[in-house]
């Protein structure tokens, strides 16, 4: 499921910061390569005992990865059902409270990105 109104599409900001400030909003940077990072936020359900993954996608405008002044750019925001061993499921309706936590979650990290 692509989270189109998340308000972080386009926002741009260096390596480093980008870093900070997924870690103080409880993201990571789970896959990257030269020029793509990816930061993810895990929020397991309780109730269905399911996991669920807040995707934030990056690309890198001015510079590669390994440098901490790299610019990157956010492409998409998007959250699937984690499924065995390794993939996302991102067909699976996201139930309201996972989707809640989703959202306060993204908010954290646009106000951390923006201040």
């Amino acid at each position: 499921m692509i989270i189109e109104n998340s308000g972080l599409d386009g926002l741009k900001c260096d390596l480093a910061y980008m870093d900070e400030s997924a870690e103080k909003s409880g993201f990571f940077r789970w896959q990257w390569e030269y020029y793509r990072a990816t930061y993810e936020y895990k929020i397991e359900d309780a109730h269905n005992k399911e996991e669920y993954f807040v995707r934030i996608n990056t690309r890198a405008i001015e510079g590669k990865l390994e440098k901490p002044d790299t610019i990157l750019a956010v492409e998409a925001v998007y959250m699937g059902r984690g499924t065995f061993p390794h993939g996302l499921d991102y067909e699976t309706p996201i139930p309201g409270p996972i989707q809640a936590i989703a959202n306060k979650k993204l908010s954290q990290f646009k106000a951390i990105l923006e201040a």
